[in-house]
């Protein structure tokens, strides 16, 4: 198996989620390019409405694959600020750009130090075996 990209900036979640600060206490997040490679194609996302409150670990929507349906998970507290319509309208960029274009919602987060509770990307490396 090839190398997983696992982008140095990027905090991670034990469920195989991204998580990247953008501005004003609000992160983008998505899943790895670990967890695409494990789901195969990705034929349908499911996004929470902007507005949703979410808290560590709970459910907020799911990626089916030819696969499998897999649940995403909040990787922190926080209100769902935005969903990436691009990605419901076209799930297969999850797999063609995972980091990028394949986002799933952005997020602002309760409390911005709860960042520091995620993996970094060698924590996450390891986690993965990659």
């Amino acid at each position: 198996m090839a190398a997983q990209s696992t982008p140095e900036e990027l905090r991670y979640t034990e469920d195989h989620e991204w998580v990247a600060e953008r501005s004003d206490g609000v992160v983008r997040v998505g899943i790895t390019e670990y967890a695409q490679d494990q789901l195969g194609d990705v034929v349908f996302v499911d996004l929470p409405e902007p507005g949703t409150e979410v808290a560590a670990g709970d459910t907020f929507g799911e990626v089916e694959s030819t696969k499998s349906v897999s649940e995403i998970y909040a990787p922190l507290d926080g209100e769902i600020v935005a969903a990436n319509d691009a990605v419901t309208a076209t799930p297969e960029l999850i797999n063609g750009d995972p980091y990028g274009e394949g986002w799933l919602v952005e997020l602002r987060v309760a409390d911005p130090d709860t960042l520091e509770g995620l993996l970094d990307a060698e924590a996450y490396q390891r986690l993965t075996g990659s």
